[in-house]
């Protein structure tokens, strides 16, 4: 059983089709290299529905990356010809453009993109470290804790951690199916234990019915990460636990019993939690003594966040957009989003998808402002002056 949560995870943006492509033609021009890889991937096009004549390299190069960055997907059937009117298949525009282009650009945008921040190194190593620790530990396992705003990539950088982790444990034993090494829940707001053991239950296929008690929960879930190997347990939003309350304070015991019972590093990730009420009381302090706090925060105006906007941008299948053109507007993308890679991925992947829709095909000032953001990227924008953005 593969982790549910590695096809979210988006694909390498193409590059192995290129590279197959050059390889066909070694010493071939970079136009020469893009006609042969449209030519692999059968169902890339020539360019935007209104242009007529031959479609433009960089047009070219978006469709066959296009293409290299969905899955195949079954043709629609054509639509049946209406009387008195001419059937599509005989039109020009049918001849040129293969039905379901646009939504292949479409559902790549809508994907979010993760990208390798100091922040989701920081947490894939301090992930890896300590699961190597725990090991051959019998008992008081350490943990990792992942705190910071929402919208900073606390998610993103425990799913990366997960994957590596999958991705290390098929190397180590090819051909097996029967390991599930990463367990992934999200605790559900007001919680109660029982929901929070169904939450691993559901995540490995068990059955809850209404009549189980907890104990037949909690041993059936032991019974099978000890089976299948579990050795990474990531636990998502635990700052909706609060060990104030009775009921937060069994959450928090039974997710201890887990870790106890389980032989695996768990990774919590949660907002603010070095000021939330998960560590208070004696319940919190066990927490605190265990777990390595990794904190984010929004990025600061600079290398880093350059580079974050570069790699966002060439991520585009946008058939317009002038390379470089978003880098040019890095100052005022960080007013924009204030630094925050949740607000800054969403203008730019809305601001891609409007411009495939109404076919201007590049990305703008004008079109990212238009996007509408998360309330406290919006509260908290500043005044930009003029000579700010460049």
């Amino acid at each position: 059983m593969f982790w549910k949560h590695l096809h979210r995870v988006g694909v390498p943006f193409g590059e192995m089709a290129w590279d197959h492509a050059r390889d066909q033609v070694p010493d071939g021009t970079e136009e020469q290299i893009a006609d042969a890889a449209a030519a692999l991937l059968r169902r890339a096009h020539d360019g935007p529905a209104q242009r007529k004549g031959r479609a433009s390299k960089r047009s070219r190069r978006v469709a066959a990356r296009t293409r290299a960055t969905t899955p195949d997907r079954p043709a629609p059937d054509p639509p049946a010809p209406q009387p008195d009117q001419e059937d599509p298949a005989d039109t020009e525009t049918a001849k040129v453009i293969p039905l379901g282009l646009d939504e292949d650009r479409l559902d790549h945008h809508a994907r979010m993109l993760v990208v390798a921040t100091s922040f989701v190194e920081k947490t894939v190593v301090c992930g890896r470290r300590l699961v190597l620790l725990n090991r051959h530990a019998i008992s008081a396992r350490r943990g990792l804790m992942v705190s910071g705003l929402p919208g900073t990539g606390k998610t993103s950088a425990i799913t990366q951690l997960g994957l590596a982790h999958e991705l290390l444990d098929r190397a180590r034993h090819p051909n097996v199916t029967d390991r599930i090494p990463v367990l992934y829940i999200t605790v559900p707001p007001a919680a109660t234990a029982r929901m929070v053991a169904s939450e691993f239950a559901r995540f490995l296929g068990l059955p809850v019915r209404g009549r189980s008690n907890m104990t037949d929960i909690i041993e059936a879930v032991v019974g099978v990460c000890t089976d299948t190997r579990t050795g990474l347990v990531l636990v998502d939003e635990i700052h909706n636990i609060s060990q104030v309350t009775r009921t937060g304070a069994e959450v928090s015991d039974t997710l201890k019993y887990f870790s106890e019972r389980i032989p695996a590093t768990f990774v919590y990730a949660g907002i603010n939690l070095e000021t939330s009420e998960l560590l208070a009381g004696t319940r919190g302090a066990q927490i605190a003594g265990r777990f390595t706090l990794v904190p984010t925060r929004p990025f600061p105006y600079g290398e880093e966040w350059k580079a974050l906007v570069a790699t966002l941008e060439k991520t585009l299948l946008l058939h317009d957009h002038p390379p470089g053109s978003l880098i040019k507007l890095d100052r005022y993308l960080h007013n924009r989003a204030d630094g925050m890679i949740g607000a800054l991925s969403h203008a730019i992947r809305g601001a891609a998808i409007d411009a495939i829709l109404s076919g201007t095909e590049r990305m703008t000032k004008e079109a990212i402002d238009a996007i509408p953001l998360d309330h406290a990227a919006e509260t908290t924008r500043k005044p930009l002056k003029k000579t700010a953005v460049r």
